[in-house]
């Protein structure tokens, strides 16, 4: 369950995107309401940060969620793949994107043959369950490969394999301190003294915890956490 400072409340299900634009700063949480959802299994979780460009930083923030029917879905021999947002493949995605980008969900079969989408100057693939050859090297869950530009490698599976792939184009550099991103230091010194003072809201249906600060760069876990300039 997805909430926000907006007043957003969104369950999430398989096959849906939640795309949160934070913009000049939202606080947001996702908590499972059953804990028997993860009884016995493992659940490997990912939160893709999107860089926002410059003249988007102080956007109004914005919360979308995108249903498995609305995105696209492409099929061919021993591939399934999903764009999640952006364009590739001759695909368009819905979400509300402000830069050139993709990210993809892949499946691939053993022996399938995928290669990376064109036109991007930064392109990876994260993989998720199964392994994949690429010039040679096999390359196992958990690790992301990130390519150099220009270069179109053919990518193999090894067995039946799940990838996320993204891209997108260089924005310029960007700093990182805790859940505050910006192009502009000054800008995160700010954003850490208005979530100090309270000047964040938490979400409205989930505000009885609050994170203080931390005192060094790690993340703390739990409870609503702010997202600035994501």
């Amino acid at each position: 369950m997805h909430r926000d400072s907006l007043g957003v409340e969104q369950l999430i299900k398989p096959g849906e995107v939640n795309w949160m634009t934070a913009g000049k700063g939202i606080a947001h949480s996702e908590r499972f309401e059953d804990p028997a959802i993860l009884a016995g299994g493992e659940l490997e979780m990912m939160q893709t940060w999107v860089a926002l460009p410059e003249k988007y930083e102080e956007a109004e923030p914005s919360f979308n969620n995108y249903t498995a029917e609305q995105l696209a879905v492409y099929t061919d021999k021993g591939v399934w793949m999903r764009l999640i947002a952006g364009d590739a493949y001759g695909l368009k995605g819905h979400a509300a994107t402000h830069s050139p980008l993709f990210y993809v969900h892949v499946v691939l079969d053993k022996d399938a043959r995928f290669g990376l989408p064109e036109g991007y100057s930064e392109r990876g693939a994260y993989i998720v369950k199964g392994s994949v050859e690429v010039n040679g090297i096999v390359y196992t869950a958990g690790q992301l490969l990130v390519f150099t530009k220009g270069v179109d490698p053919l990518i193999v599976a090894k067995e039946h394999t799940t990838l996320m792939m993204l891209g997108g184009e260089h924005l310029g550099e960007r700093y990182i301190w805790w859940n505050f991103v910006s192009s502009r230091k000054e800008r995160i010194e700010q954003a850490k003294e208005d979530w100090k003072q309270g000047r964040i809201l938490l979400p409205p249906t989930d505000n009885e915890v609050f994170i203080p600060l931390p005192k060094d760069n790690s993340k703390p876990a739990g409870g609503p956490a702010p997202e600035v300039f994501s």
